[in-house]
């Protein structure tokens, strides 16, 4: 009896450890960037995803258009990944 026991707090503490080091940074990443989405305005200068730089001109819903060295892109909101100022702190 102990033996399972054992066996079954010993598969909970695994489930504890993968729970608070795997997936919950990942939903607080998650959320922290769907909070910057929402918050994007003209103006911001932004990075997508594929490293294109460039400053917002206008946001839809679910696009927003920007330019970058003279060329005007509309880009779905989800493909920012962050503002330049995030990334030159980075550095």
């Amino acid at each position: 009896m102990a033996a399972g026991t054992n066996q079954l707090v010993m598969i909970v503490l695994m489930i504890a450890v993968f729970y608070f080091f795997m997936i919950r940074p990942q939903m607080k990443k998650q959320k922290e960037l769907k909070k910057f989405r929402e918050g994007l305005k003209a103006g911001d200068k932004i990075v997508t995803i594929g490293g294109i730089h460039g400053k917002i001109l206008e946001i839809a819903d679910a696009t927003v258009l920007i330019q970058s060295e003279g060329t005007k892109l509309r880009i779905e909101k989800s493909a920012v990944s962050s503002s330049m100022e995030d990334t030159l702190q980075a550095k």
